[in-house]
């Protein structure tokens, strides 16, 4: 047999490696159009900003041996072409037309099974001053080697431009340089996978560590003189002076040769695959960043550009090529996460916008904030918003966001999507405890209690946004804060609020409105005691009680008295009232 594969990013080099694990007597080749193997490119920004310093580490085995061609050839008998490019494809006598692009020599190679692992490639729009010496991407190894070496110059400035994954890390990698970072974004918020308000937790903190952002702008042009970037132009007029951009907007799957070939093509351009992942040439397999594959949530298929998958899918193509289809890639949850600086941002479904683009009218959220284990074991903070189905129950999505450990709460959700658990399901759970992980039940856990409290009935929870919101056009709720004494001089919202410790409640009862039908939202520094409280002023007739869900450490607005980098961590451990 005569397997070839096209591309030698992850899905290739992923496929040809299991196909050789299967069979041992094919022909196995692998095109590859750049100059590198197997890259960990999800390491850029890492390698940029010092966390490694060889660029080799990024192409290497985990016992340090580079994956190049002379590697796959001796150890794995895998014939794998550097700087080669695939240029067409004979469908009806399966050839596949390939050019040297050192020598400019064409030949054509026959194969018995064709796999197209050709990635994607950066969205590059027709902005004025694009091709300025200066402006670039963190797409390749070549790219992550140049922005390297801008690392390091201590007088650099840098625009990036797009707030989604690679442009946070970036901001992460050149920050930690010492550089002059600022981040334009078009849209309102960074992280376009997780819902305002914890994207603005995020941004909060990313400012506390100096980067400069500019929301709700849209670059009109990069501007230069000799050639080489000097600053930006926003479409507000406003001109940030600079020596680099990074321009990072998003990827859009490389389909030119499968296009060619006259493969079906999908609604967002990707190649179109099965559940076994083959193109509606059934000799022909497709996986990775050029493909489209099913969101088992919303049951539409989608490009997922996400090295894990890549991955998986190459498996899958694998064993299907040499064994005849016998293992299905059902799609995927949405499942990620990123860090930036010491704080943490994943999700895993869908967020509450996206369930409502996607016709669930009916969603049901909650926002829990909570350490991530107990205080006496070095707690962090971290806040959850989950979503369900409110008619069903049924769990749609998590975001976590904060210095905790946030990727072991992505992990359980993703795994309960792929179950499709409802509320009910996970509210049990049994997860690993010891103190040194978690508290007694699981921060996660106590979230989907949070949840099924609001879902019974039990409690009614009012988002920040909702109050902000409700505030700014004037209305004046009773805003009841339960902390005690200390905590509230370190710290407050400037809302209008009133202190009560929790412990106090039942003695001052005549500080509470005497009306007891009058609104009463009920807040501490992670609503825990603010739920307390309700539970309390509802025993004693208060009708229209609401808990602002996250309290003080999920508030993504100004404060009264703003955290500073080492407040936020000692707003966890208030002092002795």
């Amino acid at each position: 047999m005569k397997y070839v594969i096209v591309g030698g990013s992850a899905a290739g080099p992923k496929t040809a490696s299991k196909i050789r694990r299967l069979d041992q007597h094919s022909q196995v080749t692998i095109i590859q159009k750049g100059k590198y193997l197997s890259m960990a490119s999800c390491g850029y920004p890492y390698f940029v900003g010092g966390t490694f310093d060889d660029p080799n580490a990024l192409i290497s085995t985990p016992t340090g041996v580079p994956r190049d061609s002379s590697y796959f050839s001796k150890v794995k008998d895998i014939d794998a072409r550097v700087e080669t490019e695939a240029i067409a494809i004979d469908r009806e006598n399966k050839k596949q037309t390939i050019k040297n692009l050192t020598t400019g020599e064409e030949e054509t190679i026959s194969y018995d099974k064709l796999v197209l692992t050709t990635g994607a490639s950066p969205i590059r729009p027709p902005i004025e001053g694009i091709d300025l010496q200066g402006v670039q991407h963190l797409h390749s190894m070549e790219d992550a080697i140049a922005l390297k070496k801008v690392a390091k110059d201590p007088s650099a400035k840098v625009v990036i431009v797009g707030g989604g994954l690679i442009g946070i890390e970036t901001c992460e990698a050149l920050q930690l340089a010492g550089l002059d970072i600022t981040l334009v974004e078009m849209q309102n918020q960074i992280l376009p996978f997780l819902d305002w308000e914890m994207a603005k937790l995020v941004q909060n903190y990313m400012e506390l560590k100096g980067i400069n952002f500019k929301m709700g702008a849209a670059l009109k042009r990069f501007i230069g003189e000799g050639g080489k970037l000097n600053s930006v132009e926003l479409n507000n007029g406003e001109i940030i002076p600079c020596t680099h951009a990074l321009f990072s907007i998003g990827v859009r799957p490389n389909v030119a040769l499968a296009a060619k070939a006259g493969l079906k093509l999908g609604d967002f351009r990707g190649i179109q695959v099965n559940r076994f992942m083959q193109t509606s040439d059934p000799d022909i397999y497709a996986a990775g960043d050029c493909v489209e594959i099913t969101n088992l949530i919303t049951k539409n298929k989608q490009p997922w550009p996400m090295g894990d998958a890549a991955n998986l899918q190459g498996r899958v193509v694998a064993q299907n090529v040499v064994l005849g289809n016998i293992e299905e890639y059902e799609g995927m949850v949405g499942t990620g996460i990123c860090k930036v600086f010491d704080f943490n941002a994943g999700s895993t479904g869908l967020s509450e916008k996206m369930a409502r683009e996607e016709g669930y009218n009916n969603v049901l959220t909650s926002i829990h904030a909570a350490p991530d284990k107990p205080g006496f074991m070095g707690a962090l903070p971290m806040v959850i918003k989950l979503l369900a189905d409110k008619s069903t129950g049924r769990f749609l999505g998590l975001q976590a966001v904060g210095l905790g450990d946030v990727s072991k709460r992505v992990a359980i959700a993703a795994m309960a999507l792929h179950g499709r658990m409802s509320i009910a399901d996970m509210v049990n759970l049994d997860l690993p405890y010891a103190p040194p992980f978690s508290s007694a039940i699981d921060n996660l856990i106590t979230a989907v209690h949070v949840l099924e409290n609001k879902w019974r009935g039990l409690m009614t929870g009012i988002s920040a946004i909702e109050l902000k919101e409700r505030l700014d056009k004037g209305e004046k709720p009773f805003i009841l804060d339960v902390r005690g004494r200390g905590e509230f001089e370190a710290m407050r919202l400037g809302i209008g609020e009133t202190l009560i410790p929790l412990g106090q409640i039942r003695q001052r009862e005549e500080e509470l409105p005497k009306d007891k039908t009058t609104e009463i939202i009920t807040y501490c520094k992670i609503s825990l005691r603010g739920y307390e409280a309700a539970c309390c002023l509802k025993a004693k007739g208060y009708s229209n009680v609401k808990v602002l869900e996250g309290g003080i450490l999920a508030w993504p607005f100004k404060r009264e008295k703003r955290f500073t980098h080492s407040l936020y961590w000692w707003i966890m451990k208030p002092p002795v009232d």
